[in-house]
């Protein structure tokens, strides 16, 4: 099981951690990580292992296994790989990883903003899209006015836990209609924009004030169905 740091502290950019495994196809297992792992239509991260001896093993990005409670740290081709047993320092590729907790924050301010569910969404670097379950959007610009509205603001984003049971019994957190919000431990985390700007579950990266976000540009928004519309953005900076 690897420990997800990421997950109480989006702005950790590096850790120590013990190599527990190198699979047969060559993916580095940690005991712990910085390193988010491709899911929820977020990317998984990139980065690099850092040695004892001060080599490194570059990593291109992060992937789940074992049911989420195992993350695979996948280098680049070549590399020479650490050996099971031995203590690296994991870095982050922070530039990266903070457009990605922007871009995730800003979709989030979407779907608040115009109340309805998530049908699919993909987290990027240089442009973003959220799919969501409406006949038809707001103009262009009136979702952007509303983007700019919430990241001036300045709310606070935070995060705070509660059980599968009590998730249960409150249904209408589930925003997306696409994936099932991270299970497994026995408890789900929220994430909340605000007093109650927005509350619900996730288990991705963000910023922790909508003022981080800076200006969001919509780039094109698409009919992709009867009641599927998607919404794709940019940060304009």
């Amino acid at each position: 099981m690897t420990e997800p740091l990421f997950r109480d502290d989006s702005y950790l950019r590096s850790c120590e951690a013990r190599v527990v495994e190198i699979t047969g196809d060559g993916a580095i297992v940690l005991d712990r990580t910085v390193f988010y792992a491709t899911s929820g239509g977020q990317p998984g991260d990139c980065g690099y292992l850092e040695r004892a001896d001060g080599s490194r093993t570059a990593i291109t990005t992060a992937l789940y296994a074992d049911g989420k409670t195992g993350h695979r740290h996948i280098p680049a081709a070549g590399e020479a790989l650490p050996e099971a047993g031995e203590t690296v320092t994991v870095h982050v590729d922070w530039a990266q990883r903070y457009r990605f907790m922007r871009m995730h924050t800003a979709l989030h301010i979407i779907c608040a903003v115009l109340k309805t569910k998530i049908t699919g969404c993909q987290i990027g670097a240089e442009e973003s899209r959220i799919d969501l379950d409406m006949p038809e959007p707001p103009e262009r610009e009136t979702i952007e006015a509303a983007i700019r509205e919430a990241v001036g603001k300045d709310m606070a984003v935070t995060m705070e836990w509660i059980t599968d049971e009590e998730l249960d019994a409150n249904p209408g957190l589930i925003k997306s209609m696409s994936v099932s919000p991270p299970r497994g431990s026995g408890k789900v985390r929220l994430v909340r924009i605000g007093e109650d700007f927005d509350l619900q579950p996730c288990g991705g990266t963000h910023v922790s004030r909508t003022s981080e976000i800076g200006r969001v540009e919509i780039t094109k928004m698409e009919k992709k169905g009867k009641l599927n519309r998607r919404i794709r953005i940019r940060l304009a900076d």
